[in-house]
């Protein structure tokens, strides 16, 4: 979602739930008021639902669980949903999530979210499935170059004398905009901005076996180049990441960086995604 300035206000997902009804899950920017201003004066209606929970079950096995409580949902592609029960309750199961994984989203009544969160608890034992902090969130993020509004965005690193807000060419999701399309808010300016990227999001690889912290700088040829907005040590490939803002001329795979914070370490740049480029794992079939 674009301001009138062609800059990233929220993220957000539509599902279409019927013939004219749609359901818009929006993240944590601006989506909900802009949502309601351009319904005005239009024939639809806008209408907040306070009773809607979403329940992320994401990993590898979260098919195999939910194949023995719900027909069908191997066959449900990568982002696509249906209506269906779970343990007796009403759920909407999307095949989305924020991990890079294969992964599902329950949508169900606040009443019902504790039976159903107890319950994949304890039927899902069996097959590994455990609670997760939001740390778990932002270490899976990382690996799948997933940014997150505002942490990765000028409203948490602002420029000097600049109003906040960056664009898709800067972040990298210039690919959600449709080839041609011109009819949407912000459009002229989203395009005019295209060659004036200020920054890049890329990845940041560091040596040794800690990660950095938010905010810790990075440098090359003596002068600071960019800053680091997310970062993880995974113990299963045993390497150091981060997602960082970069000059655009030092996103270049490779290239020597240094760490300045928190610790001080050497690094290269990093293409993103460090893990699954193809997105084979959230897309598998069967």
């Amino acid at each position: 979602m674009l301001d009138e300035d062609g800059t990233f206000a929220d993220d957000c997902i539509v599902y279409r739930t019927g013939p004219n009804a749609f359901m818009v899950v929006h993240g944590a920017g601006s989506g909900h008021e802009m949502l309601i201003r351009s319904a005005q004066g239009r024939q639809v209606a806008a209408l907040f639902d306070d009773d809607l929970h979403d329940l992320s079950l994401q990993g590898p096995r979260a098919v195999d669980f939910l194949a023995e409580h719900v027909p069908g949902i191997r066959e449900l592609p990568y982002f696509h949903h249906l209506q269906t029960r779970l343990f007796e309750r009403p759920v909407m199961i999307s095949r989305t999530g924020y991990t890079g994984e294969r992964g599902y989203e329950i949508f169900c009544k606040a009443a019902d979210a504790p039976a159903i969160w107890d319950g994949i608890l304890e039927k899902g034992k069996d097959l590994g499935i455990i609670p997760c902090a939001f740390t778990a969130l932002d270490w899976l993020r990382v690996e799948s170059y997933l940014l997150f509004y505002p942490y990765d965005n000028s409203q948490m690193y602002p420029f000097a004398d600049q109003k906040a807000g960056d664009t898709l060419w800067e972040l990298g999701l210039d690919f959600t905009v449709s080839p041609g399309k011109q009819d949407f808010r912000g459009a002229g300016e989203h395009y005019r901005r295209q060659g004036q990227e200020r920054f890049r999001i890329y990845g940041v690889l560091l040596d040794g076996h800690v990660a950095a912290q938010n905010g810790d700088t990075l440098w090359h040829d003596g002068r600071q180049v960019g800053v680091i907005t997310c970062a993880m040590y995974s113990r299963l490939t045993e390497r150091s990441m981060a997602i960082a803002r970069v000059e655009p001329q030092i996103a270049t795979q490779g290239l020597p960086l240094e760490v300045r914070g928190s610790l001080a370490a050497k690094a290269i740049a990093h293409s993103l995604p460090f893990d699954d480029p193809e997105k084979k794992k959230r897309t598998a079939k069967g």
